[in-house]
């Protein structure tokens, strides 16, 4: 059983806090060394491997952006996954929908898939 705070959904609450706080630090600090993330469809290999990629990518093209943030419409958490339907302010020119769905490992996320709409 887990308690307050270890939860799955816990760990995806704080990414989300810290992606729209822009905090690298916070937000690099809820994955895991190895983690991988996907852009759907394309499963073919992994769009991010590792923490250091993660750092740099959100670094240099993220969280350079003052307007970037994201907007929890809902949630669905199921075991070891959480699904979050996002709106995205701040890449285009309008807010558009995305899911994403992360695995959580001992604490942490260790992958994630991002289906935009």
């Amino acid at each position: 059983m887990t308690t307050p705070g270890t939860r799955p959904v816990d760990i995806v609450q704080r990414q989300l806090d810290a992606y729209n706080a822009h905090d690298l630090d916070a937000f690099c600090a809820c994955f895991t060394d190895d983690v991988r993330t996907w852009r759907m469809p394309d499963a073919s290999s992994p769009a991010l491997e590792g923490k250091a990629a993660l750092r740099s990518f959100y670094a240099e093209q993220r969280f350079a952006i003052p307007s970037l943030r994201a907007e929890l419409m809902a949630r669905i958490a199921l075991g070891d996954k959480v699904i979050d339907h996002e709106r995205i302010h701040g890449l285009r020119p309008e807010p558009y929908d995305m899911a994403a769905v992360y695995r959580v490992a001992d604490g942490l996320i260790a992958e994630a898939w991002f289906f935009a709409a």
